[in-house]
């Protein structure tokens, strides 16, 4: 799913080609599609399987810093909201049919669409000319709704580091840097006392260990992003792609949704 609506062109990036900005979102959606695979299909227990998780974590930050960027320069921020809303409405059955245990209608949160929907909304709250008061306690309330949602704080959190970051070049990489560590930490902290309420030997080592190997896909995100990006949109196939990033999140979830029905 592109969190890049249709927008105005940007300079290009220094010389020396890099990648564009479709081909980042291409890169993304395909560490998506490695981690739903693996949390659907293997156990959580199997080495490749924690190594796909892992590398999906790619994606959620590449998606933040791309709803950022596009908030500065899509030409209708009401239509980018709007498309945002209506494919989190469309995908949210097949994102029940991929994850849910039992009912798809009652046991899973909201998709990553409605995530960043809400960090959408938080950006048009920070942009708008109101009170500070008004745009914290507006922000807080929109930063805790994403508690029922696929990426919950964090995909505001980074969004927010971004917002923050705005094009200083500096601030990015100590946006990048704030989000991975924040991240790994809580991965580590999450391990450790996943392992000892199961009774198993908590180990800070081995806690640490699966924090930094979660920590290394947004690292990897952000030496793409702040190094190999730039920031140009694919000069062929732009209308496609486009709208292809806006139909793998439902396409690709609904032909997990029903592998995982049939052969599992």
């Amino acid at each position: 799913m592109s969190a890049v609506p249709e927008q105005k062109e940007k300079k290009a990036g220094p010389p020396g080609g890099g990648i564009s900005r479709d081909g980042i979102k291409m890169i993304a959606m395909v560490t998506m599609l490695l981690n739903h695979c693996s949390a659907i299909f293997m156990e959580e227990t199997d080495i490749l399987g924690i190594v796909l998780i892992d590398v999906g974590y790619f994606t959620a930050i590449t998606m933040c810093y791309f709803l950022v960027e596009g908030y500065f320069y899509t030409r209708s921020k009401v239509k980018y909201s709007t498309r945002l809303l209506v494919t989190a409405v469309i995908s949210q059955i097949p994102y029940s049919l991929a994850f849910a245990e039992g009912d798809v209608f009652r046991s899973t949160n909201l998709n990553m669409l409605f995530t960043l929907w809400l960090c959408f909304l938080m950006l048009c709250v920070l942009d708008s000319p109101v009170s500070p008061a008004f745009t914290q306690a507006a922000v807080a309330a929109l930063v805790f709704l994403t508690i029922f949602c696929d990426w919950a704080i964090f995909a505001a959190m980074f969004t927010l580091l971004f917002w923050w970051a705005k094009d200083a070049e500096e601030k990015k990489k100590k946006a990048f840097f704030w989000a991975v560590l924040s991240f790994g930490i809580f991965i580590s902290l999450d391990k450790y006392l996943l392992m000892a309420e199961k009774g198993a030997v908590a180990g800070i080592l081995s806690s640490l260990l699966f924090g930094a190997g979660a920590a290394a896909g947004p690292a990897a995100a952000g030496i793409c992003l702040l190094h190999c990006y730039n920031k140009q949109r694919i000069k062929r196939g732009k209308r496609f792609f486009q709208w292809f990033f806006y139909l793998f999140y439902p396409v690709h979830l609904t032909i997990l949704g029903i592998l995982r029905i049939y052969w599992t």
